[in-house]
């Protein structure tokens, strides 16, 4: 039966897959820093303090000091394609759209800042993807991170007339591609130094002890992710816990309090790397890659190398395109 000739185009289904990342300010300045800043810790999954004690601190306190120290941060890693993180996620799913090919629809999409997970997942649904696989890039689940970005996700939903079937990716924190993958590439960018590290230290976000304790299940992906990669690499691995925010007592032991104290234990050459970010960005390279060295260095170290995270390369997106492939059985056949 036709259609009327006044209904609406309705665009082919597809299926679609939509990669998110935590988020960035649109620029390295004090404003962008604030909005950002502003959106981030005011996530109730991200702080966890009761509103009416936290958001007089937050804008009477935080978004008056830390934007300006923030922005400066942001500026020392900027480039010409913007925010590291938004330029690797960005080829990330260029690069998946190529391995999966035409028939399926990728995008990508930050939790807080731009391109918002909303609009993104409307835009999808306008170009006809009728089924979207959201694929937070978290391999340790946490409600500060993966948790949050579903329920980005599921709010927009809920605001659709029409919506689309959603299914998510899983932590992959101890999946056998994963940790191959990190064993590859840790292992190419080891071969290409000109010094032999006496230790990898493995930097995971930090996140406040009390998470733990509520039944998060952060700390102990990271712990097998570290345990699993240690055992499939030959060199000595670490396991420390980077960007500490506030008077909370949180995951130990610190990243910064490491580094500083392994001259002392006669470890002088170090590698760090970051398995439980998935692409570079202003913790990875500005804390850990300048500040990091510097306090290394500091304390008596001679020899410090950041090690880049998976970002696009081969080893990192085989992973990628392993895992979206398994989540999309049952959608989606290549024949």
């Amino acid at each position: 039966m036709p259609l009327p000739t006044d209904h609406p185009d309705i665009p082919a289904p597809r299926i679609g897959v939509l990669v998110v990342n935590l988020g960035t300010p649109d620029a390295p300045d004090v404003a962008s820093v604030r909005r950002y800043l502003a959106e981030f810790l005011s996530d109730k999954r991200v702080v966890e303090i009761p509103p009416l004690l936290w958001q007089p601190i937050l804008h009477g306190i935080i978004l008056r000091t830390r934007p300006k120290k923030s922005a400066h941060a942001y500026a020392q890693v900027w480039s010409e394609e913007g925010s590291p993180l938004a330029a690797i996620t960005a080829r990330q799913a260029k690069a998946l759209q190529t391995r999966l090919g035409a028939t399926i629809h990728v995008a990508y999409a930050m939790r807080y800042g731009n391109p918002g997970i909303s609009a993104t997942i409307a835009a999808m649904k306008d170009q006809g993807c009728e089924r979207i696989l959201l694929a937070p890039l978290y391999p340790q689940y946490c409600a500060a991170t993966t948790a949050t970005a579903n329920d980005a996700a599921f709010a927009a939903l809920a605001a659709m007339r029409w919506q689309p079937a959603l299914r998510t990716l899983p932590p992959y924190h101890d999946d056998r591609a994963y940790i191959g993958a990190l064993r590859t590439d840790l292992e190419r960018q080891l071969a290409a130094l000109d010094f032999t590290p006496d230790r990898l230290l493995l930097s995971f976000h930090g996140m406040p002890k009390r998470t733990l304790q509520l039944g998060d299940p952060y700390h102990c992906h990271c712990r097998k992710t570290a345990r699993l990669l240690g055992e499939a690499m030959t060199i000595a691995v670490d396991v420390a816990f980077q960007s500490r925010f506030g008077p909370a007592k949180w995951l130990e032991p610190a990243t910064d309090d490491t580094l500083k104290a392994y001259p002392a234990q006669g470890i002088t050459k170090v590698a760090i790397a970051a398995p439980g970010f998935s692409a570079d960005c202003l913790e990875t390279i500005e804390e850990l890659g300048i500040r990091g060295r510097e306090d290394f260095i500091a304390a008596g170290g001679t020899h410090f190398a950041r090690l880049d995270c998976l970002n696009d390369s081969d080893a990192g997106m085989t992973m990628l395109d392993s895992l979206v492939r398994r989540e999309l059985a049952g959608w989606w056949s290549e024949v």
